[in-house]
């Protein structure tokens, strides 16, 4: 069982840690656990029961009506909204429900449906992608144990891998990337999924994978001479120096642009140096893979 903070809550719900306090004064469907030093903290069942609450609550629904629901009138209202961003929601929502209850069967065969119905890239784009960015902030504050993030996250990894293998584009560029992730990022799934758009586009990819030394990137780029290097940074570890990195970067690669994505980048607030590119969304990400085309 997770113990889930208010802020995780937040996080996951876009609904501020004051409204939820006032929602547990007024209602009944929440009642959070304490502490011994009074810290309110929540269970999987009622993260489940404030992600469907906050879905409806944003499309209409007012949290009045909402508390005199039960569980099956909750789902029923849900699965009745024709909004296609709350079906978006909807799918993400699933998604974290069968991750915190360890229900991986129902986790990937959640993915299957979505990639048979949608295809592989919609669904990365629609579902994946969006999945990774709402529970992102739980993996790297530790509210989710690991062992679920390395099940899930493997279980989504085949997927883009499996995607990844049977792209077939109609034009290959004569342009070429190499991939890789610096020493002490271990967070694959970004990566994964910027190498199935370069190679669905026709690019080149030469993908060294994570942890790697930036003399094995220097000593590939010499002999491969990519038009460009990429890294996407989730969470590296406590002792990476990112200041140390961008120079570093600058000083071995001479003169081969260096583009970096992630949740780094996105924080980043410094000048950026020349010949490094921050891709700070999914939607610059996307910009920058077209221009290339």
């Amino acid at each position: 069982m997770n113990a889930f903070t208010i802020k995780d809550l937040e996080n996951l719900t876009d609904i501020k840690a004051h409204t939820i306090r006032i929602w547990e004064q007024r209602y009944d469907f929440l009642k959070p656990q304490r502490t011994d030093t009074n810290i309110r903290y929540y269970n999987n069942d009622e993260l489940k029961k404030i992600l469907n609450i906050a879905l409806l609550n944003k499309y209409g629904f007012k949290i009045s009506h909402i508390n005199r629901m039960n569980d099956d009138d909750i789902k029923s209202k849900i699965l009745s909204i024709n909004n296609i961003h709350a079906q978006q929601e909807r799918n993400v929502n699933e998604l974290i429900q069968a991750m915190v209850d360890m229900n991986l069967e129902g986790f990937e065969s959640l993915l299957v449906e979505h990639i048979r119905v949608k295809g592989i890239e919609k669904t990365i784009y629609q579902v994946i992608f969006a999945f990774m960015e709402r529970i992102g902030v739980l993996w790297i504050t530790g509210h989710i144990n690991p062992a679920q993030e390395h099940l899930v996250s493997n279980i989504i990894r085949q997927k883009l891998i499996v995607g990844t293998e049977a792209c077939n584009p109609i034009f290959k560029l004569k342009k070429s990337c190499l991939l890789f992730l610096p020493e002490g990022e271990f967070h694959e799934l970004g990566l994964l999924f910027i190498q199935y758009l370069l190679k669905n586009r026709g690019i080149k990819v030469y993908y060294l994978g994570t942890n790697v030394p930036l003399e094995d990137v220097d000593y590939v780029v010499k002999h491969k001479q990519p038009d460009f290097i990429y890294t996407h940074l989730t969470s590296v570890s406590t002792l990476f120096n990112f200041e140390k990195f961008l120079n570093q970067s600058l000083k071995r690669f001479n003169g081969t642009p260096l583009i970096i994505s992630g949740r780094l980048a996105a924080s980043y607030e410094k000048k950026i140096p020349p010949q490094i590119h921050f891709k700070k969304s999914l939607q610059e990400v996307n910009q920058f893979i077209s221009e290339l085309i």
